[in-house]
């Protein structure tokens, strides 16, 4: 690790607004970090935080968590949290599929998963974060009636999705495979990160999903 990187690291150890591995919050997010019983949304693979800082800043009344095993990103992210004076929301360094060792079951009420790495490599399907695998995890941790969002770029991605959301009797409660040539309700979806508007520049058409278990 280069000197630059370990200056980072070592100061994302030590910033409020980013946790390493908390297995003491499983269970009491609500009450033990944030002080108050506001609905859990998490953010998977959240790079910067681009998304999951966007969301908290429209909804005030939510406690956010990006999840990310990157530090320089998380670092990047927690940084504007701190000049923004953004308190709603924290960044943990976790790997994914540890979810269960981080929140108990029922715990999260909505899970925001996007523009995630495509593994179009046959081999590496069962790594996309919408394969059986995960969905499986995803239905331990989130809350009766909760939601998962997912928005991509990758066609084969998105299809790939939806196949395994019917292989897993989810409930697909919304299906835009253009986003930005349908007309978007809500606001939400308008947020837009630095990967998506260099995809859109390339004329890229932006996909999105709403499901529910």
């Amino acid at each position: 690790m280069s000197r630059h990187k370990l200056k980072k690291f070592a100061a994302a150890v030590n910033a409020p607004n980013i946790l390493f591995e908390p297995r003491d919050r499983k269970g009491n997010w609500k009450q033990s970090f944030f002080k108050n019983t506001n609905p859990l949304v998490v953010e998977l693979g959240c790079g910067r935080g681009e998304y999951t800082l966007a969301l908290a800043r429209m909804f005030p009344e939510k406690n956010f968590i990006g999840v990310d095993l990157k530090v320089d990103r998380l670092w990047a992210g927690a940084c504007i949290a701190r000049e923004q004076h953004i308190t709603n929301m924290v960044f943990i360094r976790i790997n994914i599929y540890e979810l269960l060792n981080f929140f108990m079951p029922n715990e999260i009420d909505e899970i925001w998963i996007t523009f995630p790495d495509p593994f179009s490599k046959g081999s590496k399907l069962k790594k996309r974060l919408t394969s059986t695998t995960y969905i499986q995890l995803y239905r331990s941790v989130l809350a009766e009636g909760g939601f998962i969002h997912f928005k991509t770029d990758h066609t084969s991605l998105y299809q790939f999705t939806k196949k395994v959301c019917l292989q897993e009797n989810m409930k697909i409660l919304q299906d835009i495979d253009d986003l930005y040539n349908t007309e978007i309700e809500e606001i939400v979806l308008t947020i837009q990160t630095a990967f998506e508007k260099k995809h859109l520049q390339m004329n890229d058409t932006i996909k999105y999903l709403k499901m529910q278990f």
